[in-house]
């Protein structure tokens, strides 16, 4: 065995104790409208403070972990606009808008948190209101941090916004298992790992010894 390869391979398996954290994605609240044909939800393309819904359009909103749009959770319940706002007449000057807000599930919870129960609402709004007004009107108390990003509805959560999160930190939290056995599966390198490195710097040692007696 050469010196570069040892050198090579005492390499691979120290690189094999530094493997970070797989990223799961993001914890936030996701905003969705329904197509009212299809039933169908679709990722809305911009904010609620910058939608402006017809009367009788269905919105919905879902707390969950998502790594982007296309990864997305959407909102749970099949509750349709006529469904939600039946107890709503119309009024002139205007429109109703219906809510589904699915505050997800104990897993997407933030530390020792428990979601709330997922709800309609129908909210009677001003003609020219956005759905973030819409959705001001049926469940405050409504969090945004400093980018205008929603970050709590009906106080929910407590804290945070937009986090980044781990699969570690999604799996442990809701696990059974104590904290501390699964941090340490990720932690640090295992002791097979530790004995090869080993091994493998011996062998390089020797190598090396064995190149240097041969040249001299």
């Amino acid at each position: 065995m050469t010196a570069g390869l040892v050198l090579g391979l005492l390499a691979a398996l120290l690189g094999l104790t530094a493997v970070p954290a797989q990223a799961a994605g993001y914890r936030y609240w996701s905003f969705w409208e329904r197509n009212s044909d299809s039933g169908a939800w679709t990722y809305a393309s911009t904010g609620p403070s910058g939608t402006r819904p017809a009367d009788g359009e269905v919105q919905g909103f879902r707390f969950s972990v998502s790594a982007d749009s296309k990864d997305a959770t959407q909102p749970r319940g099949a509750a349709d606009f006529d469904t939600v706002c039946a107890d709503t007449p119309a009024k002139p000057g205007t429109k109703r808008v219906a809510l589904v807000i699915d505050f997800g599930t104990a897993r997407d919870a933030p530390g020792d948190e428990t979601p709330p129960e997922a709800r309609t609402a129908c909210a009677q709004v001003g003609e020219d209101a956005t759905s973030a007004d819409a959705l001001a009107s049926a469940a405050e108390p409504l969090r945004y941090d400093s980018n205008a990003l929603l970050c709590a509805i009906s106080g929910y959560p407590r804290s945070g916004c937009g986090e980044q999160v781990t699969d570690t930190d999604t799996s442990a939290a809701k696990s059974a298992s104590p904290a501390r056995s699964s941090h340490s599966s990720r932690s640090g390198p295992s002791v097979g790992v530790i004995a090869g490195v080993a091994v493998v710097a011996a062998l390089g040692v020797g190598a090396i010894w064995q190149a240097k007696r041969r040249r001299g």
